[in-house]
């Protein structure tokens, strides 16, 4: 079976800058697009200045800078006094920029490439989603459940 990912790629996808703020993303998410699948915006494209393709920011992500880094040094979230804490972590987290909360060294994918090359790539990387790149800007991105509804459907 010949299917590339020219054939499933979304081409509207949102964008934002590097050096952003992570409040203006949280926004963007909150209020992104949804596919004709249904699925919403659960992640943003991060573009730098010239609009080349520097990395992906997720909800997965912006959630695990929302913790306090203090909770990866052996302290449980049990131990804290969230009423006191919550605020601050999030203030701190507003406050930075996209480029420090982003996923970087993402491999991308070209529209030529055959889909299970993708999904093979995808799986060993634990990606849900996978930028397609035309000389180092955004074109499309790939969904691991795009591929998955395209193959058993």
């Amino acid at each position: 079976m010949k299917i590339f990912v020219k054939d499933i790629m979304v081409t509207e996808f949102d964008t934002i800058r590097s050096d952003e703020t992570v409040e203006k993303a949280i926004q963007m998410i909150l209020n992104g697009k949804v596919r004709e699948t249904g699925d919403k915006t659960a992640s943003l494209m991060v573009l730098d200045k010239v609009m080349m393709f520097v990395g992906i920011i997720t909800m997965a992500d912006i959630l695990y800078h929302l913790r306090p880094t203090f909770l990866n040094y052996g302290i449980s979230g049990e131990q804290v006094s969230w009423d006191e804490q919550f605020d601050i972590a999030m203030k701190n987290l507003k406050g930075k920029e996209v480029r420090q909360l982003m996923s970087i060294n993402i491999v991308g994918a070209s529209v030529d490439e055959h889909l299970m090359v993708i999904l093979d790539r995808m799986v060993k990387n634990n990606y849900h989603r996978l930028p397609v790149l035309k000389g180092g800007r955004p074109i499309g991105i790939v969904y691991i459940s795009d591929i998955y509804f395209h193959f058993f459907s």
